[in-house]
């Protein structure tokens, strides 16, 4: 019985520590390989246009599959005029990002890119305590 307690508290370990870290890590890298993929790319001429719409239709084939696999328990809200104004000013937004942030690659090199996006959660973390999400506390 104790063995299976410790099996369920390991399993529970790398699902809430090691599966977050896993992931951002093979998120970097991937984010890596596609800034000297994309250096290499406009190189030889081709257009970060056509790169960018290659990399979405990549991710739109390897994510369609997920509401499928994926199992909720909650019922999501209706699809209104709102929540779709709101998916597609998140899309205007990533996607110009995106353009913007490989034209930079364009001008400059993939490892200077990927020494920027490293920064990236600490400018996410200064903005969240800017903006008040989240709340820390200065007394010792």
């Amino acid at each position: 019985m104790a063995s299976v307690a410790e099996g369920r508290g390991r399993r529970y370990y790398c699902y809430r520590e090691v599966f977050p870290f896993a992931t951002m890590v093979a998120m970097e890298s991937i984010n890596v390989g596609l800034f000297t993929l994309f250096k290499a790319a406009t190189e030889h001429g081709m257009s970060y246009h056509a790169f960018l719409v290659y990399i979405y239709s990549i991710g739109a084939l390897i994510l369609l599959p997920a509401p499928f696999i994926s199992y909720r328990s909650t019922v999501l809200p209706r699809l209104s005029l709102k929540i779709m104004a709101k998916i597609g000013l998140l899309g205007l937004i990533g996607s110009t990002s995106q353009m913007i942030g490989y034209t930079g690659i364009a001008y400059s090199s993939p490892t200077l890119a990927s020494a920027i996006s490293t920064l990236l959660p600490a400018f996410t973390f200064i903005l969240a305590i800017l903006f008040r999400c989240f709340l820390t506390t200065t007394t010792t």
